[in-house]
């Protein structure tokens, strides 16, 4: 039976991707994994088909990135700091937009392993169904960004979204708003779910009863916030305050406020996750939670490489911070 790759890697300690990368030579690995592969290979006499290792070798300066929605602004500049890093190396990047969708994410997944890319940084469309396997078969670093998947096995750069709704809700609470709203979203996604307990946390912690009449899940979408918004609105007892998940919801969410003569902020104080760049020339002026969004690209990227470079070590969680950014929408006082 011939040798393959995967008792090259077994052999030598090492996972099949650090394999890969001492046998194509074209990026650092650090000197004891080197050898180690090396005498591996030496050991168990492998040798690499020469046209499967060529065009393996053509495909490992690429990463792929696989994100949840192209049409958000919120990844367009997280994209930017991953391919700023890439280029500085050498590295191209492949974009690929999963559009929320399972298959589809699988189906980009699967292309990035076939393709043999070095590396892929993914935004998760569900932490728990979301399906991985296909690059861990073929030895390909993966680093997730916005959301994480579970059992941390695997790389992830995210902002601390439990704190960063807590302190968004416990703002509106402050100015003096009884009955806040959550346009929360999908509750298969990790951010939809530290979002929503960092909102009810700050309801506790505000002496403010929880009614779950006041959160709406959506889909992180513009028509998802704005229906949800309507919902809100065609109750008995409307809200005084509104929190909503992501920028795209935000629109929406103006958008039913607008249609429905809400005052804003003296009819509802308003605050969103992620601000949009023309957002700026509203009035009033927006509260957001701020993300450092193209440094959570950049960090990624930094991740993803040092894998690619043959780091085999546990698996990181960096959490960058957020800043709430307090405008005329929520304020009340």
């Amino acid at each position: 039976m011939a040798v393959t790759i995967r008792d090259v890697a077994a052999a030598a300690s090492v996972s099949p991707a650090t394999v890969s990368r001492v046998l194509n030579g074209k990026v650092e690995v650090a000197e004891d994994l080197r050898i180690r592969v090396e005498a591996a290979v030496d050991q168990l006499g492998y040798r690499p088909n020469g046209l499967a290792r060529s065009l393996r070798t053509r495909a490992t300066m690429v990463l792929g990135v696989v994100i949840a929605d192209v049409t958000n602004p919120f990844f367009t500049a997280m994209v930017r700091g991953i391919e700023d890093v890439a280029q500085a190396v050498n590295y191209s990047v492949v974009l690929a937009n999963a559009d929320e969708d399972l298959a589809k994410e699988r189906r980009y997944l699967e292309v990035a392993a076939a393709e043999q890319m070095a590396g892929v940084v993914l935004s998760p469309a569900s932490s728990r169904r979301t399906d991985v396997s296909v690059l861990a078969r073929h030895g390909i670093p993966l680093v997730t960004v916005d959301r994480q998947l579970p059992g941390g096995a695997v790389d992830s750069v995210s902002i601390n979204n439990h704190l960063a709704a807590r302190q968004a809700t416990e703002h509106l609470a402050a100015q003096g708003c009884r009955r806040i709203a959550f346009v929360s979203g999908p509750s298969v996604t990790s951010t939809g779910q530290r979002r929503l307990a960092g909102y009810r946390a700050a309801l506790r912690a505000s002496g403010l009863r929880s009614d779950d009449d006041l959160v709406k899940r959506a889909d992180f979408r513009v028509d998802g916030g704005y229906e949800a918004t309507v919902e809100l609105l065609s109750s008995r007892k409307r809200p005084d305050g509104l929190l909503v998940s992501n920028n795209l919801m935000a629109l929406g969410a103006l958008q039913a406020l607008q249609e429905k003569g809400v005052d804003i902020p003296r009819d509802l104080a308003f605050a969103s996750f992620d601000g949009i760049s023309w957002a700026r020339t509203l009035r009033p002026t927006l509260t957001v939670i701020e993300q450092p969004t193209y440094e959570i690209g950049r960090r990624a990227a930094e991740l993803l490489l040092a894998r690619v470079g043959g780091d085999d070590g546990p698996a990181r969680d960096v959490v960058l911070p957020a800043e709430l950014k307090i405008g005329e929408s929520s304020s009340r006082l």
